[in-house]
């Protein structure tokens, strides 16, 4: 208990500091900056490279240099490729303002276009020779190279489709795994998370095939899943699970550094204090991940430090460039609001009052703003406490432990008493040998 004690007193002697002069404490705090997009997008390859730097473009109007370097680097890797309708999606976009390097390419795209009708009527033909000799691995292949042809084209209905007929095909768990990750990949690009989370789970199924890399490719694939249906709990648990093989064999999709900040921002909003210990700090694998995005470990140290105006202060700093991820977008103000919230819970939980004032310091807010914060908490039953508007103080509304104690030995004894005399009756009736029969209808 003295431990217990220990600990508690050195908890609220970091969240009293944390309301006094920060200047006390050197934490790096991160810049606002502007997003480096050059850097942001070498994270990244194939499909999902152009489309988030697309997703940059569409949501930066307000910063027209950030969103012409996004376009000419989504017009530069598209000609890499063979999807000319994204082509004339960005050359539109664009609309001139790039100067005439960057403008339409009939000659290109009209050249793409007839190689492409060339190589889809040989896929054909080579598909329909293989159904007709009845090879099934030929068969797979075929339709593998369908998939392949339709999603470098853009067509990720038809890749989706051609992928899937493998499965009929598919001799070996090996080539099922193949089949899952293909439709996996196709699923993200389409917003079908649905379909990912089947896939995934179908995959495995195959647990002797999978190999540990695989492995990590599918639990960063579930929680992007559980992270687009609102499920940030289980959606920390498999980035957190995610292996360190990952690494970048999964550019096609994910970064690792999206692990981190994905798995801690979604650690930090659903986890427990003890849950936040054990399967995030103490966790050796996500390590790894964090040390990739100091910035996110460092708020998470921050907030199981109880430093929570530094940590807001990281979360503040991020936010603009997360607003920019084209996962997270949808979920950096539920987040936000849900970190927020257990910042304040558990700041006052030590205490059986607070001041309000030192509080509002301590989170870097207006008393009148906190005081709204925590009504809304209170109503939710989320913190047991009233509030002295007048005085600016918080009180806690504990139980009284003392007389909850003496109820519950009060309802022992009373139900101890009753199951005695229940037992004496029982012995009694069997001494006097007395049975009741039921009346014969």
């Amino acid at each position: 208990m003295e431990g217990e004690d220990d600990a508690s007193a050195q908890m609220i002697d970091e969240i009293y500091a944390n309301g006094g002069d920060d200047a006390r404490r050197h934490r790096p705090i991160i810049s606002g900056e502007q997003l480096d997009i050059e850097a942001y997008a070498a994270l990244y390859s194939g499909r999902t490279k152009i489309m988030r730097l697309l997703f940059i473009a569409d949501h930066c109007d307000n910063n027209v240099s950030m969103q012409l370097e996004a376009l000419r680097m989504a017009y530069d890797e598209i000609k890499k490729g063979e999807n000319t309708q994204l082509f004339r999606e960005v050359v539109q976009k664009i609309d001139g303002r790039l100067g005439p390097n960057y403008g339409p390419d009939p000659a290109w795209t009209d050249a793409v276009d007839r190689r492409a009708e060339q190589r889809k009527d040989k896929l054909e033909n080579e598909l329909n020779a293989y159904r007709t000799n009845l090879i099934k691995e030929s068969i797979r292949m075929g339709y593998n190279d369908f998939g392949d042809f339709y999603y470098a084209r853009g067509a990720l209905g038809d890749a989706f489709k051609n992928y899937v007929r493998t499965r009929d095909y598919c001799t070996t768990s090996k080539h099922i795994i193949h089949m899952c990750l293909n439709a996996i990949l196709v699923s993200i690009e389409m917003g079908q998370f649905t379909h990912v989370s089947s896939y995934v789970g179908k995959a495995e199924q195959n647990p002797d095939a999978l190999l540990p890399i695989t492995v990590a490719k599918l639990r960063a694939a579930a929680g992007l899943a559980l992270l687009e249906a609102k499920k940030y709990k289980l959606a920390a648990r498999k980035f957190l699970e995610t292996g360190h093989e990952l690494g970048n064999n999964y550019t096609e999709v994910i970064a690792p550094q999206e692990i981190a900040t994905y798995g801690g921002l979604c650690a930090l909003s659903s986890f427990d204090r003890t849950e936040l210990k054990n399967k995030v700090i103490d966790n050796l694998n996500f390590r790894n991940f964090l040390e990739l995005v100091p910035e996110v470990r460092e708020l998470i140290h921050n907030f199981y430090s109880s430093h929570y105006a530094s940590c807001l202060d990281y979360l503040g700093n991020l936010k603009a460039n997360l607003m920019l991820d084209i996962h997270l977008h949808d979920h950096v103000e539920t987040l936000y609001n849900e970190i927020r919230h257990k910042a304040l819970i558990q700041y006052t939980h030590p205490f059986v009052s607070v001041d309000l004032r030192m509080m509002a310091n301590a989170f870097k807010t207006s008393v009148a703003g906190l005081e709204k914060e925590l009504e809304a908490l209170i109503t939710d039953n989320q913190i047991q406490a009233r509030i002295d508007s007048h005085n600016k103080i918080l009180y806690a509304r504990h139980a009284d432990q003392r007389n909850a104690t003496f109820q519950r030995v009060l309802q022992t004894g009373s139900e101890f008493d009753r199951d005695v005399r229940a037992m004496l009756l029982r012995s009694s009736l069997i001494k006097h040998e007395y049975n009741l029969r039921a009346r014969k209808l």
